[in-house]
């Protein structure tokens, strides 16, 4: 979520470290990609359409979560979901506070759509990979629980 980066006039640094970090981690394939503009609306309808038509398992968001008066992604991210997904969210500033206190002031919101999870990660690249470090050990259960899975209610066990 960027206006400088929907515009052209910046080059999007972050959904990049995204699809790196999915293809390799897991191997999953990055079914959408789109940079749109800091607009509360526009947002809603493009986390709409890949929940509803493209029924996607996983979105992670990038930019807008912060202070910013047109940081407005976790608003938009909340008129969409159905249920929040706190934990990832508060694992992620907890991580992210021991590294910089800038964290106590990231708004990101993690919820679900029905079968889809949604996260909100911050905009720099850096901090996009460390917050999908933080929650990477819990996602892919979480898919498989959203998706019905066989035996994901058996995966509550201990992660080393």
């Amino acid at each position: 979520m960027s206006d400088r980066s929907a515009r052209g006039e910046r080059e999007d640094a972050s959904g990049p470290v995204i699809r790196s970090f999915v293809e390799e981690r897991w191997q999953w394939t990055v079914a959408a990609q789109q940079i749109v503009p800091d607009e509360r609306a526009v947002i809603g309808e493009t986390l709409l359409a890949w929940c509803d038509d493209l029924h996607l398992n996983l979105i992670l968001t990038t930019g807008g979560t912060g202070f910013a008066p047109r940081d407005v992604t976790p608003e938009a991210t909340r008129d969409v979901i159905e249920r929040e997904a706190p934990g990832l969210a508060e694992a992620m500033r907890a991580d992210s506070l021991q590294k910089t206190p800038h964290a106590m002031l990231s708004r990101a919101v993690c919820g679900l759509r029905g079968p889809t999870l949604i996260v909100n990660l911050p905009g720099s690249p850096k901090a996009v990979r460390e917050n999908l470090e933080t929650i990477a050990p819990a996602l892919p259960h979480a898919i498989d629980l959203l998706r019905e899975a066989p035996g994901s209610e058996a995966g509550h066990g201990r992660v080393a």
